[in-house]
C-alpha cells in the first residue's frame, strides 16, 4: 500500500529589498497620503514644502526652504520656488516683512490649520499601514532605508 503524498503549506517569502520593492512601498504609501491631500487641494510637493515651514520655530528663509525640499524630493530649485508661490497664492504661506531679514516666509493661520488637519488624517492612515509590524522589524527597515538613502545620495553627489 502506498502512502498518499502530503503537502505542507508554504509561507510565501518576502522579496529581498531592492529599488523596486522600495519604490512600490513608497508609491503605495504616497497614493494613500494623496487621498487626504486632494481633499485640501494640495499636491505632494506642496505638502512637503508646507511641512518645512510648519515645523519651523518661526519664519524661515525662503532659500532654506528651497534647499530642504530640493534635498528631500530631489527636484529642481525652480520647481520648489514655484510651489512656494502656489502656497502663497493659496494663502497658506506668506512673506514676512522684516527689512533686516529679507526673504522670510511663514505659515499663515489657514496654512497651520490645513497642515494640522492633513497631518492628523494621514497619521490615522499611517497607523493602519504600520499596525502589527513588530517594532524590531520597523527598526531594521529604518536602518536599511537610512543606509540606502545615504548611499543613493552619495551616488547623486558623485554624478554631479
Amino acid at each position: 500500500m502506498t502512502t498518499p503524498a502530503t503537502t505542507t503549506p508554504t509561507t510565501p517569502t518576502a522579496p529581498p529589498v531592492n529599488g523596486r520593492v522600495i519604490a512600490l512601498a513608497h508609491y503605495a504609501a504616497r497614493a494613500a497620503l494623496e487621498t487626504v491631500l486632494t481633499r485640501y487641494d494640495l499636491t505632494f510637493q506642496q505638502s512637503v514644502t508646507l511641512r518645512v515651514v510648519a515645523i519651523a520655530d518661526g519664519p524661515v528663509a525662503r532659500e532654506e526652504v528651497v534647499d530642504q525640499v530640493v534635498d528631500s524630493l530631489k527636484i529642481d530649485a525652480a520647481e520648489v520656488r514655484g510651489v512656494l508661490d502656489e502656497l502663497a497664492t493659496a494663502e497658506l504661506l506668506a512673506a514676512v516683512d522684516r527689512p533686516a531679514e529679507p526673504g522670510l516666509v511663514a505659515i499663515t493661520d489657514v496654512g497651520r490649520e490645513v497642515y494640522a488637519r492633513t497631518t492628523t488624517e494621514t497619521s490615522v492612515i499611517s497607523a493602519r499601514i504600520y499596525a502589527g509590524i513588530p517594532a524590531e522589524d520597523l527598526a531594521v527597515a529604518g536602518r536599511v532605508l537610512d543606509l540606502v538613502t545615504e548611499r543613493a545620495n552619495a551616488e547623486l553627489a558623485a554624478a554631479r
